[in-house]
């Protein structure tokens, strides 16, 4: 079992760390009366699922039998 929250937590920290810099990167800024205004187009949800992913392997790892 520890082997299995291992290796969830590194593909979900890999997950996390790669969707996560594609999502800030999706987004769109315009400029109204002097302000810069981005708005994001991103796809959060693999976002989310790499973050559950990982939180459930460092479970799986912290866990005592």
């Amino acid at each position: 079992m520890r082997t299995i929250g291992i290796i969830l937590s590194i593909i979900g920290g890999l997950g996390l760390i790669v969707f996560g810099i594609q999502a800030m990167e999706d987004s769109e800024s315009f400029s109204i009366l002097g302000l810069d205004i981005a708005v994001s187009t991103a796809n959060w949800t693999p976002v989310i699922v790499s973050g559950v992913v990982l939180v459930i392997g460092l479970v799986m790892v912290a866990r005592k039998k």
